[in-house]
């Protein structure tokens, strides 16, 4: 069993602006077991952002270095990084991306048909996650057929599918009506408990931030543990 589903060690990140140089992400440590929920909260502007996007191999770091799954990143190119995006790495975002031309089963499989699975398994294991997920009923239907929340469901379900080691969720209540967004708190929660799988979210709210194990306060670009 891997230690960490992800791990960053002293990393920072800046940009450089003619002369100027901006600090986004200054010496972030930040070790995720396997079934941690981990949120991370701040202000606008605190670097959240960035920090989803290294962590999830979206963006490279200055320096400083990541592991998901146990695999370093260090030194790949950006198709292995891809590679090892697919196969470990799950995402949610607060606008679901779904794509309105294919259903739900066939938007949770296109992870899986990515990494070159056949149409028909990656299918068959599409409507297992969508059925854990609460959406049998629905996953012939396409995203315009679908509520805001059951589209978030989905998206949900395709960060899922592929059994990363760690789901990555940016505002992934923040276009939702309060009432959806209990539900969707609810289903975060109890996919992380049953699966085993880690989740970092990244959000302003604090009655999901409270549901997590363990809440992280980015200020000016660095992590403080407020719990």
């Amino acid at each position: 069993m891997t230690e960490f589903a992800l791990q960053a060690s002293n990393v920072f990140k800046h940009y450089e602006e003619g002369a100027q140089r901006i600090d986004v992400l200054k010496d972030i440590n930040l070790s995720v077991s396997p079934g941690e929920m981990v949120a991370i909260i701040g202000a606008s502007g605190s670097g959240k952002s960035t920090l989803l996007h290294i962590l999830g191999l979206l963006d490279l770091p200055t320096s400083g270095s990541i592991k998901v799954g146990g695999h370093s990143t260090d030194g790949l190119n950006e198709a292995a990084r891809s590679r090892l995006r697919n196969r470990t790495l799950g995402f949610v975002y607060q606008f679901h991306h779904l794509l309105p031309e294919f259903s739900a089963i066939d938007n949770v499989a296109m992870p899986l048909i990515v990494r070159r699975e056949t149409r028909r398994s990656a299918r068959k294991q599409a409507v297992q996650v969508l059925d854990q997920v609460g959406l049998s009923e629905r996953k012939t239907h396409f995203p315009g057929q679908l509520s805001g929340g059951e589209r978030q469901r989905v998206a949900l379900a395709r960060a899922l599918v592929a059994r990363p080691a760690c789901v990555l969720a940016d505002e992934p209540t923040g276009n939702l009506d309060r009432h959806t967004a209990h539900q969707m708190f609810d289903l975060l929660k109890r996919v992380n408990a049953d699966s085993g799988m880690a989740f970092i979210i990244v959000t302003h709210d604090p009655e999901l931030a409270a549901l997590a194990d363990r809440r992280l306060n980015m200020d000016s670009g660095r992590l403080v543990d407020v719990t």
